[in-house]
């Protein structure tokens, strides 16, 4: 918990408020969802319990994992103090899209029924509501979870209750994307780190003023009484995570080749590639830019949607469009 002097100086009342990152990785979140390195690499090498310690280690009074659609990680820390269980969810859209929620302060039963429900968005949608369970749309306007059309934006922001403007991988412009976004829809904002390497732990991270105890600060998120904090991303931090994540699949793939048989032939691939490694930042760099257009293109592609159906249509009668309204007499 934070308890730190007001602005006001001597005399204020002291800032209370209890720190939490809401989006990161463990190695439970299994393979690399993209080809061709679905074989050969995992979204995270982090041990649950390393990402635990440093996230408390940089301040966070509170800790979940949201690790990609299952809450092994979290169930493995849940008699932890401080802790409560989270997942990021896939969600299957019209079309094969997706969409990536933050699905936060859940139970094993409830896990399972998300589960179930993930590849039927409005069944999801409804469930989410009913337990009331808070979530959030995460990365809105991030390239990285694939194609995206207008209206799974709309979908996202009628549907959730919370948007992640803070995404400690993603650029200070592509966030700011997220937050007019939030503004617009109206919609409290949250923060996570979204790391997959231990240095990248609660970079960024949601507030919640006021909170003394796990229970407040879940209140609080469900309200959506949050601040999004902490540091936005870069090409740098996004480089070396990836060259970290690599390190780990050579190291990983070396453990297993020991084993012989498809193993061994994977990792000799994978040598065969390793001279090609110092191109990698090449590869984060168109990357990092094709982020920046994706994002300002479906930032104003949404607007621009979002303007539209708020724009009130002329009422019609017999006699064309009615007058618009005025005081004069």
């Amino acid at each position: 918990m934070r308890n730190a002097g007001a602005p006001g100086g001597a005399g204020a009342e002291p800032f209370v408020a209890m720190r939490c990152d809401l989006h990161v990785h463990s190695a439970r979140s299994g393979a690399v969802d993209v080809r061709p390195f679905t074989r050969v690499a995992n979204e995270s090498y982090s041990e649950p319990l390393a990402v635990y310690e440093q996230a408390r280690r940089r301040g966070m009074d509170l800790f979940t994992l949201t690790d990609h659609n299952t809450i092994a990680g979290a169930v493995e820390l849940a008699h932890l103090p401080g802790t409560f269980v989270s997942e990021e969810v896939s969600c299957t859209l019209p079309g094969g899209r997706e969409l990536h929620l933050g699905v936060f302060d859940i139970t094993e039963a409830q896990h399972e029924v998300v589960a179930a429900r993930r590849h039927d968005a409005e069944a999801l949608f409804a469930y989410l509501a009913e337990e009331r369970i808070p979530a959030c749309v995460n990365h809105p306007f991030s390239a990285l979870t694939g194609r995206r059309e207008t209206e799974d934006l709309q979908r996202a922001f009628v549907n959730l209750p919370l948007v992640e403007a803070r995404n400690g991988m993603m650029s200070e412009g592509v966030n700011a994307h997220a937050v007019r976004a939030a503004r617009r829809a109206r919609l409290p904002m949250v923060g996570g780190s979204d790391a997959h390497t231990l240095p990248s732990v609660a970079r960024a991270f949601t507030v919640v003023p006021e909170a003394r105890t796990k229970a407040e600060f879940l209140d609080g998120l469900r309200r959506g009484f949050t601040l999004p904090a902490g540091r936005s991303g870069s090409y740098a931090r996004l480089t070396a995570d990836v060259a970290r994540v690599a390190t780990g699949a050579y190291r990983d793939q070396a453990r297993l080749a020991l084993e012989g048989g498809e193993a061994a032939w994977r990792f000799a691939l994978m040598a065969s590639v390793a001279p090609l490694l110092p191109l990698l930042p090449l590869v984060t760099a168109a990357i990092f830019v094709h982020e920046q257009l994706f994002a300002r293109r479906h930032d104003r592609l949404f607007r621009d949607a979002t303007t539209r159906r708020r724009r009130p249509s002329a009422a019609s009668g017999p006699f064309g469009p009615a007058a618009a309204p005025t005081l004069a007499r």
